[in-house]
């Protein structure tokens, strides 16, 4: 934690954790689970000595943590401790409410590697959704179930919703099906759009 606001306050603490740019970012990508410190990098683009410094201070302050994995992959990770990952709602309703004045992609977007099932976990609330999406969009791969985001196939799917990001956004944030391909169990999507634009702030 660099600076502080110095005030005995909650959300001027919190703000003072993860505030700074670039920190809730971080945060953003490792909801999905842990990730190596180059892996975070190509995602994000962000500078590697902020990283860094975000990281470490996030390490001190009890919301990540970071472990060696066994062999053969022998690499370290970094993973949201419980304290970090109850930010996820927070994630959850600040991303829709930025969401309110983003508007739709002005044409094809360019993601980085795991957009995808960064946006899905951002924007589905939890749900009972009783089968399995599988969301072809651009070059990317998820699949949603009610267990949450999975970036591999944890079944065969029961949905396939293919077509550009664009038509993500219209499909999670307005809940219109617009250049989108929709085979197999429609219900399910439906279902899916339903609890997403319920949680959308008015």
């Amino acid at each position: 934690m660099a600076k502080s606001y110095a005030q005995y306050c909650p959300l001027a603490h919190a703000l003072d954790l993860v505030g700074e740019r670039w920190s809730l970012l971080v945060v953003k990508e490792l909801v999905h689970g842990p990730l190596r410190y180059s892996d975070l990098q190509e995602r994000l683009g962000c500078p590697t000595n902020i990283l860094a410094a975000r990281l470490k201070s996030f390490e001190q302050e009890g919301l990540v943590a970071r472990r060696r994995l066994p062999p053969p992959a022998a690499s370290a990770v970094y993973e949201l401790t419980e304290y970090g990952a109850a930010l996820r709602p927070v994630l959850h309703q600040l991303a829709h409410w930025g969401a309110r004045s983003l508007g739709p992609p002005p044409g094809d977007v360019e993601g980085c590697q795991g957009w995808l099932a960064n946006a899905l976990e951002l924007t589905l609330p939890e749900h009972d959704l009783g089968g399995c999406v599988e969301f072809r969009i651009d070059s990317e791969r998820a699949w949603v179930t009610a267990d949450g985001v999975h970036d591999t196939p944890p079944s065969e799917p029961d949905a396939v919703v293919e077509g550009n990001a664009r038509g993500l956004y219209h499909l999670l944030i307005d809940g219109e099906i617009k250049g989108l391909r929709i085979d197999g169990t429609r219900e399910l999507v439906e279902k899916l759009v339903e609890s997403a634009t319920a949680t959308t702030v008015a």
